[in-house]
């Protein structure tokens, strides 16, 4: 099958809702307001591309490249993100909703998600080293045998995780998170 590849160019208002697109590298590129939902997106390769006010959510991302990648203003529902391609995996988050999403096994080391819907997010094994979290609602997402390591949690809300199962070696939180990181043992602090 041959590749195609689209260089420098925006794609504006596009429904490719239910389809399916391989075997194509956009480099480069922003996609505006466009629908991706339940779109089979397997073995494609973006690569320094921007998404602005799109819709990907159900969306497959089998084998699918993401590098570099801006999602901005997006819906990003029930993506599995832990079957892309990890080769050079990359992506920052604005004002997106990616709950019920998963990252499992995924290297997300400085990604920053600033002001977002995270909820039921599934982090387990992720190395989430250095990650801002800034000003999102993480309620139910699943931190286990994660890297947290000087990951910032300050600004964000409703985040719980085991620190006896996650490296958590100069994880920033803010006091008023420090009873969700103590739930399992059941204190009762005032």
């Amino acid at each position: 099958m041959e590749n195609k590849l689209y260089q420098n160019r925006t794609f504006d208002t596009i429904d490719y809702a239910d389809q399916s697109l391989s075997h194509t590298e956009f480099v480069n590129c922003e996609f505006v307001n466009c629908n991706f939902s339940k779109s089979d997106l397997s073995h494609n390769d973006f690569l320094d591309s921007t998404f602005k006010n799109c819709n990907l959510s159900l969306a497959t991302l089998k084998n699918t490249g993401l590098k570099n990648i801006t999602f901005l203003d997006c819906k990003l529902m029930g993506l599995d993100f832990s079957s892309c391609n990890s080769f050079l995996f990359s992506m920052n988050f604005k004002d997106c909703l990616l709950d019920y999403s998963t990252f499992i096994y995924k290297k997300l080391k400085k990604t920053k998600f600033t002001d977002c819907s995270i909820k039921d997010v599934d982090f387990s094994n992720t190395d989430l080293s250095l990650a801002i979290f800034k000003n999102c609602d993480l309620s139910n997402a699943t931190f286990v045998e994660s890297n947290l390591e000087q990951t910032d949690f300050r600004t964000s809300r409703n985040y719980t995780f085991d620190p006896s199962e996650n490296k958590i070696k100069k994880t920033k939180v803010s006091h008023t998170a420090l009873a969700g990181l103590l739930e399992k043992f059941d204190l009762e602090i005032e």
